[in-house]
């Protein structure tokens, strides 16, 4: 799917763009998500198993996306870099179609900008915009309070948790918790 770009202005006045990643950032986008990953222990990946992923599958995700009726990725770019990603998945089948499925990382040195709301309000609005959604969910790690407090404010709620979901590289164990948020 393409979202169309979008201007926002970030909290500290500078200007970003959503739009859907194209095939021309897709070394950008490897960057991102590698350093991403290396910036908080709440994503489900370290750094390093991207190392797998070169730049000629990454080329073909960003196209696949494009591509996709199913899925809506959104990046931010603030001065032609990418602060962060969202995606939206819209599940198959009779029994699941009701449901979409939200994910989101920023940069740290983009945190408290605004862009997790921007982006929030795309994803929410995609999936009222798509035809029988009536759930969008995600998981988030125990103690990712900012990332909680930005679901909340959307509407989520915590249905279920699965403990010790989550093991470190120091064999820290951590929880991980499902939100839903229910469409009118």
């Amino acid at each position: 799917m393409i979202f169309e770009d979008k201007k926002i202005t970030l909290k500290d006045g500078r200007s970003a763009i959503l739009k859907t990643p194209c095939v021309e950032d897709a070394e950008k986008m490897l960057n991102y998500i590698k350093k991403a990953c290396g910036e908080t222990d709440f994503l489900a990946r370290y750094p390093e198993e991207w190392d797998g992923v070169t730049l000629e599958n990454e080329e073909k995700w960003v196209k696949r996306c494009r591509d996709s009726q199913s899925l809506l990725a959104i990046t931010c770019y603030v001065d032609g870099e990418i602060a962060g990603n969202c995606e939206i998945n819209f599940r198959g089948g009779i029994k699941t179609s009701h449901r979409a499925t939200v994910s989101i990382a920023i940069l740290k040195e983009y945190w408290n900008l605004g862009i997790g709301s921007a982006m929030f309000t795309e994803l929410v609005s995609a999936a009222e915009a798509r035809h029988g959604i009536k759930i969008i969910e995600l998981e988030f790690v125990e103690g990712n309070d900012r990332a909680r407090a930005l679901y909340e404010k959307y509407g989520f709620k915590v249905v279920g948790e699965r403990p010790n979901a989550f093991k470190l590289k120091d064999g820290r164990m951590m929880r991980e918790y499902f939100m839903q948020k229910e469409l009118k």
